[in-house]
């Protein structure tokens, strides 16, 4: 377990987010799935496909793919080349519509962190951003790989620490996974949950020392290495394949309630004094699991089943759709919010939050 007390005055100033134009219903992917894959699938899958795309909790997700039927036989290359323009155009979006809510530009920004699971660039997706958005030369940047749907929040972490080096400017924390990438299809329960869960988006937020915005009070991150084939990417034929575990809704209720204690705890705080939850939208099972183990009430995940419901899953950045989503319904001065992720590690994450 490691901690983190944040004693710098730093703050969340906004949050952008940007998803694929063009969102496609469940009802029309499993047609998609339906065309393609009836007669290569067994019964079993198709009929576990259906009872997945017909699950209430998602109505739509959106990917990054110019046609979907793309889908069904990308090349590699393709879907390197579209994971590569994507990547970019979805976080410089996000990353656009943050600095105009914090009324910042470009030229203010001093730092940029970069996270991702979805696909490997080198150089990394941030370098892509310093040519499109106009950053200075000198700016500081970091690509992180690696942890998958958690990794908002270390990266939030490693922003705070870089924005607390600097005498001036603003650090940019950014989320992108473009997880249609990573699209396959097989008599694989992993890939049949993961193709009627994920979709593709992008977040960012931007850091500064102004005491306006989401004060960043604390951080902590539980990590259990021997469980990680529970949760992963592996490589196989040359592609990514997700590979998810049915114990992850239990796995996900003891880590979130540890890692939420750890930030809590030292500050005489319960899961009673945190209005505001802003719970990673990883599917409606674990959602459910988390909502149950620390006794939160249906309004408190109300925006984590609607970022579900709208976009999916988007890995790493839809915990940040939560936050905007929490902050389009008001949050008063003073309140505690809680961000919540977990993710490949195994590993879950929670960054306690108050509004200024």
């Amino acid at each position: 377990m490691q901690q983190q007390t944040t004693t710098s005055g730093i703050h969340i100033a906004s949050v952008g987010t940007a998803a694929p134009p063009n969102p496609l219903s469940q009802a029309r992917l499993e047609q998609l799935a339906q065309k393609h894959y009836q007669g290569k699938l067994s019964t079993r899958s198709m009929s576990l496909l259906h009872a997945l795309f017909s699950h209430p909790s998602i109505k739509q997700r959106s990917f990054a793919i110019d046609n979907v039927e793309d889908l069904v036989d990308e090349h590699a290359d393709a879907r390197v080349a579209r994971f590569t323009h994507w990547s970019q155009e979805l976080s410089a979006r996000a990353t656009t519509d943050a600095l105009a809510q914090a009324g910042v530009t470009a030229n203010d920004v001093a730092g940029l962190v970069v996270n991702t699971c979805t696909g490997y660039l080198c150089p990394g997706i941030s370098t892509y951003l310093i040519e499109k958005l106009g950053l200075a030369r000198s700016v500081r940047v970091y690509d992180l790989v690696g942890s998958g749907c958690g990794g908002a929040i270390p990266n939030l972490e490693v922003s705070e620490a870089l924005l607390g080096r600097m005498d001036s400017g603003v650090v940019l924390s950014v989320s992108v996974e473009i997880c249609s990438a990573t699209f396959q299809m097989a008599d694989d329960l992993s890939l049949l949950l993961s193709n009627a869960l994920f979709g593709d988006g992008a977040a960012a937020a931007v850091l500064w020392t102004k005491p306006q915005g989401y004060e960043l009070v604390a951080s902590a991150s539980r990590y259990a290495p021997e469980k990680r084939e529970f949760i992963r990417y592996v490589h196989k034929n040359g592609h990514l394949l997700n590979q998810l575990s049915i114990k992850l809704p239990e796995m996900v209720r003891k880590a979130a309630a540890e890692v939420v204690a750890d930030v809590l705890v030292p500050r005489s705080l319960t899961p009673r004094d945190i209005k505001h939850w802003a719970l990673h939208s990883g599917g409606e099972k674990i959602i459910n699991a988390v909502q149950d183990e620390l006794g939160l009430s249906e309004e408190q995940v109300r925006a984590t089943r609607s970022v579900l419901s709208e976009y999916g899953n988007m890995s790493s950045p839809t915990v940040w759709f939560v936050l905007r989503e929490i902050e389009k319904r008001g949050v008063a001065p003073g309140e505690w919010c809680i961000m919540v992720a977990f993710g490949a590690g195994f590993s879950a994450h929670a960054f306690l939050l108050r509004k200024r």
